[in-house]
């Protein structure tokens, strides 16, 4: 587990929407938060178990799945959890890592991925 405060978080965060640029010009009108872990909510809603954890969630409707009547919603939004992503690193540059692909992660699920197809390019 590496320790990490919340303002160190944050910043690993915008280190990796930086280091993923390219992506990010493509994102528009999704906004990406920080918990530091899943709500009660987000865990009955993805049926996870007590033993069962999430790094990151996309909660939106994905580019792919958007029409022409797409308006008046609420915009997208892309959830790292601090204290699961913490608890699988042992240094500070695993935690980077491992931020930076969960922000990957689910950004690919923005664009309309699903898990099959994240995890061949992955």
């Amino acid at each position: 587990m590496t320790e990490v405060s919340d303002a160190q978080f944050e910043q690993l965060v915008a280190q990796a929407m930086d280091s993923l640029a390219k992506q990010m010009e493509e994102v528009k009108n999704v906004g990406i938060v920080i918990a530091d872990e899943p709500n009660p909510e987000q865990r009955k809603k993805l049926k996870l178990r007590g033993n069962e954890t999430l790094f990151g969630l996309y909660e939106g409707i994905p580019l792919t799945r958007r029409n022409n009547n797409y308006s008046g919603v609420l915009p997208d939004k892309i959830t790292l959890f601090k204290n699961p992503l913490a608890a699988s690193a042992s240094n500070l540059a695993e935690l980077q890592e491992a931020v930076r692909h969960t922000l990957w992660h689910e950004l690919a699920h923005h664009f309309g991925l699903d898990h099959d197809r994240i995890h061949n390019l992955e």
